[in-house]
């Protein structure tokens, strides 16, 4: 006699549990709880297997006829239900959305808001798309539709890098053994090449120190005030100077040791501290409340000061972003000590530019240190005489 939902309602629990039967393996499993568990029993090869198809009344009777009847339907066609739900399970495991979780949710050395824009891109261009596939299944005419998109959109940056974020995710992959090969690698070469751009910086010398003069004057939060100080000093990476940690500096031996994690080219990038650099991070110590941070926010002395900091304040001082940002800082360094005479590859070396070549690249991380020292505290001396100077030289 098949099931009816009114006698489903009327089941009450005993001290054991019992089963209802509606007929083809399919019966309702009374709990001592209460819970009411569907379940459907079958033999396949000979063996009699159970599994489970949900709870009522989540799953209703009609739903769950019709869960048997599909299972039935595979033991037709010779499948084992409860293997195909497995091979299911793991296909939704492989599906590209979730290696990308697993892999976004291990980057612990990414700033959350790195990790943030890479999850919005992917969002945005491959998960709508991609997201429920089977990662070992895509292939490279699948992705380049959908990078296209975001070239077209005039946004050739982002396809660039959402290309960059799917290789790692494949990489990921294979390590794991969720895929076989990274196929972004065909991908090479197939988009537009990116514009250059060039970051908004003040690069005549009178007008630096107009800049300096105006950092010096600058009033806020003194970890600000020393972050703003700095910066032109050792013209890192905005990115690198905020996220800075105690225990990166040495000021004993006068360093910064940049960790390859935090660095660009990941590579570990070592600042030589003139005088006035380590004078500004001696004096930051008591603003810092032994924190890890050198520029922590204001709230937490274990999260690094937001990336839009140094900029927010430039806009405060009255310089646009068209005139001035915090990573033109470099700018002016490249180009006020290449109009200093100072050898182009040495300031390369300190910009942590790549060096094509691996063999001098090797030599100049080795032998060039006592060359960047002499540099930094030169192109500190500079900077001083150029805060120094009221009006323009004829």
């Amino acid at each position: 006699m098949e099931l009816t939902d009114s006698a489903i309602r009327s089941a009450k629990p005993a001290e054991k549990a019992y089963k209802l039967f509606d007929g083809r393996g399919l019966f309702l499993l009374v709990t001592p709880s209460g819970s009411r568990l569907w379940r459907f029993k079958y033999t396949y090869e000979g063996r009699e297997k159970l599994i489970g198809l949900g709870t009522y009344p989540d799953v209703s009777l009609k739903l769950a006829r019709s869960s048997r009847d599909k299972a039935r339907q595979c033991i037709a066609e010779g499948i084992d239900p409860s293997a195909a739900r497995q091979a299911k399970k793991a296909a939704r495991r492989n599906d590209f959305a979730t290696v990308a979780d697993e892999w976004l949710s291990q980057q612990k050395t990414l700033e959350p808001a790195t990790v943030k824009r890479i999850r919005d891109r992917l969002n945005k261009w491959i998960v709508p798309t991609l997201g429920a596939w089977p990662i070992s299944t895509m292939r490279p005419a699948d992705l380049l539709p959908l990078l296209r998109k975001a070239e077209c959109a005039d946004l050739r940056e982002t396809a660039h890098r959402t290309r960059s974020d799917v290789s790692r995710i494949m990489r990921h992959a294979v390590a794991t053994g969720h895929a076989e090969r990274d196929i972004t690698v065909d991908l090479r070469g197939a988009l537009a090449p990116v514009k250059a751009t060039h970051f908004a910086a003040i690069t005549d010398p009178f007008r630096v120190g107009e800049l300096l003069r105006a950092i010096d004057g600058y009033r806020g939060q003194p970890v600000i005030e020393h972050a703003l100080r700095l910066a032109p000093l050792v013209f890192v990476r905005p990115g690198e100077l905020r996220t800075a940690e105690w225990v990166e500096i040495d000021l004993d031996a006068a360093e910064w040791r940049i960790p390859a994690a935090k660095t660009k080219m990941r590579r570990l990038h070592i600042v030589p501290l003139s005088k006035q650099a380590a004078a500004i991070i001696e004096s930051l110590k008591v603003h810092t409340t032994g924190g890890r941070f050198l520029f922590p926010t204001m709230r937490d002395a274990d999260r690094p000061m937001s990336e839009n900091t140094l900029n927010a304040c430039l806009r405060r001082m009255g310089y646009g972003q068209e005139e001035m940002t915090s990573h033109g800082f470099r700018t002016i360094a490249s180009t006020l000590l290449n109009e200093m005479g100072i050898a182009p590859e040495l300031i390369e070396r300190q910009l942590a530019h790549a060096e094509q070549n691996a063999t001098r690249d090797a030599y100049n991380r080795a032998e060039r240190l006592t060359e960047r020292r002499e540099l930094m505290q030169r192109w500190a001396d500079h900077l001083d005489k150029l805060r120094a100077r009221k009006e323009r030289t004829p």
